[in-house]
Formats: structure tokens, C-alpha cells, sequence
């Protein structure tokens, strides 16, 4: 059943990282064109979207997923996604309309009372990405894979497109005497706004042939026993949320001068680290589903346990192969970013965690003892906002960085105490702890290598040959088929 989860993992890998790496292709673009502050605007923009998205879906994903899981006939799980499709349709359309008609006032409140514009168009991508949240989860909990990679492509590639002709064809043509009343330089940040609501635009609309025969509907007895399950969850997801993206409105409000700019660097190096997210984001798109299905409770501890330290693994191998050669990705981003590249591995180390706690929540979703989710999203929001408090005014992105890895430590160990507690599952922890002993081990080994060596670039071999050490360890320690794993993926 592992290797289920392995190739359903593989499958949405492909999914999740080739449109983000397209669209990753937009960050070294954008860092160039745009000044740090510039592109605070932008990060500043974005941290606000997955907040409104939580609120907006309500926890009804998992819900969905729960739900349909249990449905014991084809019928029943299409009155479970009507209506939990409906219920995010209808909240998507009333949030829009409030943002349209309080434009002015949250303009004003956010700093952009020069470009209300961004507001709306900001409105607008939240609505449009909260509508589909239902239909791409359905077409996960069928495992309609393919559909779900096309879309998410042709969604990247529409908003790549755009962009590189609204920062870069466009401004030529008005040069030229073309066109010129169509680009405003002062419309700056607005431009990526644009291409992300077209981009958003053209996957819902691809989406609804992939649900014909059912449409938005809400039944009110049945939504209200998925609310009941999903409430908790919404609770939680707005603590998680604010916990992971506050930050970034801590560093605009707290920081007593050049804030903008200190948020574009902050929000240009959290960018770096996107492929360990990469690696959480496809793994959680695979494990939901996969384990809140209906397996005995000895099957779902042991794959549980199992999934953990091979998660944990993967991660240390991912966190080295960026953090030893830091100094290569901060190449990525404009020369006026690159100032913050040290935070990198902090950064990291949060993301590894934050996909430890993902494996340690599975467990009470699918218990339907939710309830737990806020405690421990709380603990962590609490932890963010004191250390941010404490941090940035002083530290500035810096405070923010370790702040973040202090909040995500907090709903680790909180998660694990419930765990032991109230649904103990065997992890191994021996050999959990070795690959974080050694993986920690090689990157601070590293750093007094890089001190002591007298050749420069030295530091780039020797890097590669401990990175690879550390891969070997772990291959041979888990006795993995390395070239079977490979034509797995492949044929997948």
C-alpha cells in the first residue's frame, strides 16, 4: 500500500512541480525587473491569497475527502461534492462582491490607496481559485491525475505567457509608438495581478467539463454534518495559515524603516526554498486521500510510521542539496536580493518541519477528532506572533526567519505529545533521528570546511562529496532499488 502512496506521490509530483516550476521561472524574471520594494508589493500581495483561501474553502477539501470516502454508492458521493462545491461557490461570490464594494477602505487600511486596483484584482484570483477548490479535490479523490496535471499546466502557462508580454513585449510596444495607452509603468505589481486572474480565468472554465452531470448544490442536512467535521479544520487552517504567511506583515509593520524592501529580499529567499515545499505540497496531494481512506487502524499506524521516516529522509536530502550549495541559488534572484541568502537554511529547516507535522495531523483527521488541529495551530500562531514580536523590529527578515523555524518546532513537538497520548504510532524515532543527526552534521561540516579551505570553490567539491555520502547512507541504510524506484517513477 506504500507504493501506492509512493506512485500516487510521484504522479501529483509531476503535477505540482513542473507548473510551479514554470512558474518559478517568473521569480528570477520578475527579481530583475523590479526593485526590492517592488517586489515587496508583490510578496505582500500573495501572503494575503492562501489566508483567504482557507477561509473561503472552510476546511470542505478534507471534509470532501472524508465524506466521499465513506459514500457507499456513486450517487452519494455526488450529492457530497454538489454540495460542498456549492457551499465554496456561493462564499467565493459574497466575498468578491464585499471586496468590490469595501475597495476603498481596504485600500486605504493596506497602503494602497494609490492602486485600489490591486485590491480588486487580488479579490478577484481568491474568488476564482476558491470556486475550483472543490472540482480539482474531486478530481484527486477519483485519481483522475492527468486532468489535474493538464490543468494546473495550462493555468501556468497562461499566466507565464502574460507576464513576460506585459513586463516585456508590452513596454517595447509602447516605445515603438504601439499600443502605448495600454501600458502604464505606474501600474507596476498590477501587471502580475492581471496574468494571475487570466491564468485562474481560462482552469475554471477548463474545469466544468470535468464536472458534467453534477452541478453546485447545497443540501442543508448533509452540509451541516460536513461542516460539523470540517469546522475545526477551518479553525485550524486560519491559524496555520496566519501562522505561515503573518510573518510577512510583521516584517511590513514592525520593521521601522525601508519595510517594502525588506519584505522583497525576505519574500525573494522564502521563494528559493519552494522546492521543499514542492516535495510537501505533491507528497500532501498524494497522502490526504490515501490516508483517510477506510484502512484498519493497524494498517494506518504502520504505513503512518513507515511514511514518516522515509518523509523525513527525502527531506534531509532535499534540505542539503540546497543548503550546501546556497550560494549557487541565491544566483536565481537579482543581485539586490541576495544580500538575505544566509536565512536560506533556517527557512528550510522550518519547511522540513512543517512536513513532520503534516504526518503527525493524519492521524486525528482521520479519527474525526479534528478538534486537536486548532490546539496545535494555535500553539504555533502564538509562537510566531511572540517571536516576530520580539525578532523583527530588531532583526528585521532575519527575526522573521527564526521565528518561523520556532513556530513550526512548537506544532511539531505539541503534535507529537498528542500523538503519544491519544493515538500512539510507532515511529522510528532511532532512525528518524539519525538522518536529522546527519544531515545536520554534513551542513555544519560543511561550514567549517568552507572556513578552512584555501582554494575558492573549493568548498563546491567537497560539498558535493558529502552530499552524495549522505545519499549513500541513506540508500543503503533503507536498502533501496534505486534503479527500480527510477522505472517505477518513469513508468508512472
Amino acid at each position: 500500500m506504500l507504493k501506492q502512496l509512493a506512485g500516487q506521490t510521484a504522479i501529483y509530483g509531476v503535477g505540482t512541480i513542473v507548473p510551479r516550476f514554470l512558474n518559478y521561472l517568473l521569480f528570477p524574471y520578475l527579481t530583475r525587473l523590479m526593485t526590492t520594494g517592488e517586489y515587496g508589493v508583490v510578496t505582500d500581495l500573495y501572503a494575503l491569497i492562501p489566508f483567504a483561501l482557507v477561509v473561503l474553502t472552510m476546511g470542505l477539501e478534507t471534509g470532501y475527502f472524508r465524506f466521499a470516502g465513506q459514500a457507499a454508492t456513486e450517487r452519494e458521493r455526488k450529492e457530497v461534492f454538489e454540495t460542498t462545491w456549492g457551499a465554496v461557490s456561493l462564499f467565493a461570490l459574497l466575498f468578491f462582491a464585499a471586496a468590490l464594494l469595501f475597495t476603498p477602505a481596504l485600500a486605504r487600511i493596506m497602503d494602497y490607496a494609490e492602486h485600489p486596483s490591486y485590491i480588486r484584482l487580488t479579490a478577484a484570483i481568491i474568488a476564482l481559485d476558491a470556486a475550483t477548490a472543490i472540482p480539482f479535490a474531486r478530481l484527486r479523490q477519483q485519481g483522475r491525475a492527468k486532468r489535474f496535471v493538464a490543468l494546473r499546466l495550462l493555468s501556468v502557462a497562461v499566466n507565464l505567457a502574460l507576464t513576460v508580454f506585459f513586463y516585456s513585449a508590452l513596454p517595447a510596444l509602447a516605445s515603438r509608438g504601439a499600443d502605448a495607452g495600454m501600458y502604464d509603468p505606474a501600474f507596476g505589481a498590477g501587471y502580475v495581478l492581471v496574468a494571475n486572474l487570466l491564468g485562474s480565468a481560462v482552469v475554471w472554465i477548463g474545469l466544468y467539463p470535468s464536472c458534467r452531470g453534477a452541478r453546485p448544490r447545497i443540501r442543508p442536512k448533509l452540509l451541516r454534518a460536513v461542516m460539523l467535521y470540517s469546522l475545526p479544520l477551518l479553525i485550524s487552517g486560519i491559524a496555520g495559515t496566519a501562522n505561515e504567511f503573518i510573518d510577512r506583515q510583521m516584517i511590513k509593520y514592525l520593521v521601522p524603516a525601508g519595510a517594502m524592501a525588506q519584505l522583497g529580499v525576505y519574500g525573494a529567499i522564502t521563494k528559493i526554498a519552494v522546492v521543499m515545499m514542492l516535495f510537501t505540497q505533491m507528497y500532501r496531494l498524494a497522502a490526504e486521500p490515501f490516508f483517510l481512506a477506510d484502512y484498519r487502524k493497524s494498517d494506518f499506524v504502520a504505513m503512518n510510521a513507515a511514511a514518516m521516516k522515509y518523509y523525513v529522509m527525502a527531506s534531509m536530502f532535499i534540505f542539503l542539496g540546497i543548503a550546501l550549495f546556497k550560494d549557487l541559488f541565491s544566483l536565481i534572484v537579482g543581485a539586490d536580493f541576495r544580500e538575505g541568502i544566509f536565512i536560506l537554511p533556517v527557512v528550510l529547516g522550518a519547511n522540513v518541519l512543517s512536513g513532520v507535522w503534516l504526518n503527525l495531523s493524519f492521524w486525528y483527521k482521520r479519527e474525526e477528532r479534528t478538534q486537536l488541529a486548532v490546539w496545535v495551530t494555535f500553539t504555533g500562531l502564538f509562537f510566531t506572533v511572540v517571536m516576530n514580536v520580539a525578532l523583527v523590529p530588531a532583526l528585521g527578515y532575519v527575526g522573521a526567519a527564526w521565528a518561523r523555524l520556532a513556530s513550526e518546532a512548537a506544532m511539531v513537538g505539541g503534535s507529537y505529545w498528542l500523538n503519544r497520548r491519544y493515538y500512539p504510532t510507532p515511529y522510528d524515532l532511532r532512525r528518524i533521528g539519525e538522518y536529522v543527526a546527519l544531515g545536520l552534521g554534513v551542513f555544519f561540516a560543511s561550514a567549517v570546511f568552507a572556513r578552512w579551505l584555501p582554494v575558492r570553490g573549493a568548498e563546491y567539491a567537497v560539498n558535493g562529496v558529502l552530499f552524495g555520502l549522505f545519499g549513500l547512507f541513506a540508500v543503503r541504510r533503507e536498502h533501496i532499488d534505486v534503479g527500480r524506484l527510477l522505472r517505477s517513477v518513469v513508468k508512472r
